[in-house]
């Protein structure tokens, strides 16, 4: 079995193994600079810094998704910080590896080999490979990160001044880095950009420029003030324009920016009292071609939704029908808030009238109903509940026929919410005033169901 043998040259210690058979000597220098364990350049750089350089600060920073396997403890999967080796000649952190020794384990975790010494020797060599490896990771995020803030300040001030297409292609970089960087983002937002960029949207801004400030808005933590100041009526028109208007990105851009707008607490509904803005939505909803601007358009939807002088509107433009057909094509995550835009619409009259005259509303909602989610069949329930109470005789008949009744048994057997059971029972009870009871059993299905 190879044994560690640890020993100094020139200052530096190095670690050997001997019984190996290749007679390699781990060194510090050349392991980093031939990159043997993955180095970012020559040398060991970390001995350059004048100001020493917390490691654990440096981990925790760096959060890599790939790290030497020689630095990962074999205990707890993360990077070692104070390594150590046992006799058996397997290297662990040295916090992990006396919390197993306290466990009253004396074996080595890795090999499970009995201990013939339970003595810890601190790895120096490996300790300052991680160090070193680390520090040029650090050190060079660091450097990036100031090349980002200055580039980000240059082109802050570039919009300060330019105009036409320098102001576009300035709008263009300064929007990938902030896709890109963090710390782009906290620079943008310390050194005055959004204001300047808020500044550049109005009535007479070309969509040109629009579209990329407001790609840039979206992906920036705005304060209450910098929201206000976005939700002036010119500002929200132009907007609603590119969402109409714009490419698919712009429109996705627009949707995400004006659900953000509407956290805000001052937020007014008149803001979103558009027969355009809704139109437009639903266009970016029923989008085929670009399945990737559903998701957003149905949240902000959404949260339309929440604001009861803007239902009716909703109700009046033929969403309730258009939002019911997509319902077969659509994802989990997208049909869950189709179902809660529904299900809310439905408490409205004429959100109910709309339900009740589509012909697919009670085929679908029955298809939905234990099939996605608890929250799907709920909305699902709900919604069959204002139909078929709307007209009892017409819509009950038409549900039972869908296979409703035999749904409704499957809820009342399941071990889901105990109101929605009963919500079952009551729609059960209303789905057999139209029938005798042989037949209704019959409708039930009930054999079918069970098993």
């Amino acid at each position: 079995m190879p044994m560690f043998q640890p020993s100094k040259r020139d200052g530096v210690v190095v670690a050997a193994f001997d019984g190996s058979g290749d007679g390699q000597v781990l060194d510090l220098d050349t392991a980093v600079k031939d990159g043997v364990l993955g180095g970012v350049g020559g040398g060991v750089i970390g001995a350059a810094v004048g100001e020493k350089l917390d490691l654990k600060k440096m981990i925790e920073e760096l959060d890599l998704p790939e790290i030497p396997s020689v630095f990962i403890c074999p205990i707890s999967l993360e990077p070692m910080q104070d390594p150590v080796t046992l006799c058996t000649g397997q290297t662990y952190e040295r916090s992990n590896i006396l919390k197993w020794f306290n466990l009253g384990h004396y074996t080595c975790p890795t090999t499970m080999q009995e201990l013939w010494d339970d003595s810890v020797t601190p790895n120096r060599t490996l300790y300052h490979l991680i160090y070193t490896w680390f520090s040029q990771k650090y050190l060079l995020m660091k450097k990036r990160s100031e090349d980002v803030q200055g580039r980000v300040s240059e082109l802050l001030q570039t919009l300060k001044k330019a105009k036409g297409q320098a102001r576009i292609q300035a709008l263009k970089e300064l929007k990938q880095v902030v896709a890109a960087r963090a710390t782009a983002m906290k620079t943008v937002v310390d050194e005055g950009g959004v204001s300047l960029i808020s500044s550049l949207l109005g009535p007479f801004t070309s969509h040109a420029v629009g579209s990329e400030a407001i790609a840039v808005l979206v992906n920036l933590e705005l304060d209450s003030e910098s929201k206000t100041n976005l939700m002036q009526p010119t500002k929200i028109s132009l907007m609603v324009d590119m969402l109409n208007e714009g490419s698919v990105e712009t429109k996705i851009n627009c949707t995400r920016l004006i659900e953000k707008l509407m956290e805000e607490k001052e937020f007014r509904a008149e803001s979103i009292s558009s027969h355009r803005l809704l139109v437009g939505l639903m266009r970016l909803v029923k989008d085929k071609r670009h399945t990737n601007g559903i998701l957003p358009g149905l949240s902000l939807l959404r949260s339309i939704c929440l604001h009861k002088q803007v239902m009716g509107l909703i109700v009046s433009i033929g969403a309730v029908s258009q939002l019911v057909e997509l319902l077969p094509a659509l994802e989990p995550d997208c049909l869950e808030l189709a179902l809660f835009i529904l299900d809310t619409l439905s408490s409205l009259p004429e959100g109910k009238a709309a339900l009740k005259d589509c012909g697919n509303t009670i085929p679908n909602m029955v298809r939905l109903l234990m099939r996605i989610s608890e929250s799907c069949t709920q909305y699902a329930l709900s919604i069959l509940w204002s139909v078929c109470k709307l007209a009892p005789e017409e819509c009950s008949s038409v549900a039972v026929e869908a296979g409703l009744a035999a749904k409704l048994l499957l809820v009342i057997q399941s071990g889901c919410n105990p109101v929605l059971k009963q919500k079952s029972s009551e729609l059960l009870k209303l789905c057999s005033l139209n029938y005798t009871d042989t037949i209704f059993i019959s409708k039930c299905k009930l054999t079918r169901t069970i098993l």
